[in-house]
C-alpha cells in the first residue's frame, strides 16, 4: 500500500490503520509490487511517499474475492458491491506495460473495518527498500533489483470465483 507518511506512521505505531486513514473512501489492495511501483513512483508521487506492505488473512483474501464485481460491471451493480476488481497490466522495472494483468482489489466502504480489524495481520514499512530498488533501477542495475523483489506467490481462487472474475486457471 503507498500512503501518505502520516497515516503509515500512525498505523505502524497502532499496529493497525487508524486515523488519519480513511475509513470513508475505497482502499485498494494491490498484491503486485511493481504495479505499486509504478503508481507510486517507487515511493515518490505525492500522497504515496511510504510504502507499507500489507500481509490479510487468506480467509480475508478469499472473503474479498468472494464479495467482488468486475469494475466493467453495469453501473448500478457496481454500485452496490463491498469489493471492485480491475485488471491493470503488470509492469516492468521501469514502468512499461507488459502483456499480462495484475489484479487490484478495491474494498469499499462497508467493509474496510473488517479488513482493518479482522484481516490484516501485519504492517511492514518498506520504503526503504522501495527507494534502494528505485536508486538501482535508476542506476541501470536491474539485475541487482531482480533479487530484492519481494516474493509473489500465485492464488488459486475455488474455481466460481475464478470464472467470475475473469482469473485464469
Amino acid at each position: 500500500m503507498a500512503a501518505r507518511s502520516e497515516v503509515t506512521r500512525q498505523a505502524l505505531r497502532a499496529k493497525r490503520f487508524v486515523a488519519p486513514f480513511s475509513f470513508n473512501r475505497m482502499t485498494w489492495i494491490k498484491p503486485s509490487f511493481l504495479w505499486l511501483m509504478h503508481r507510486s513512483n517507487w515511493a515518490q508521487k505525492s500522497g504515496q511517499e511510504r510504502i507499507l506492505a500489507v500481509r490479510i488473512t487468506r480467509e480475508g483474501w478469499e472473503d474479498a474475492l468472494s464479495r467482488a464485481v468486475l469494475a466493467t460491471a453495469a453501473p448500478a451493480a457496481l454500485a452496490q458491491a463491498p469489493v471492485h476488481v480491475q485488471w491493470d497490466p503488470e509492469r516492468s522495472l521501469r514502468g512499461a506495460a507488459l502483456n499480462h494483468c495484475s489484479i487490484q482489489v478495491g474494498i469499499g466502504r462497508g467493509l474496510i473495518r473488517t479488513f482493518v480489524d479482522e484481516w490484516i495481520v501485519d504492517l511492514t514499512d518498506i520504503t526503504p527498500q522501495a527507494r534502494k530498488m528505485a536508486a538501482l533501477v535508476q542506476g541501470g542495475q536491474g539485475a541487482k533489483v531482480q533479487r530484492l523483489l519481494p516474493p509473489e506467490r500465485v492464488h488459486q481462487p475455488p474455481e466460481v470465483v475464478a470464472r467470475h472474475l475473469r482469473i485464469d486457471t
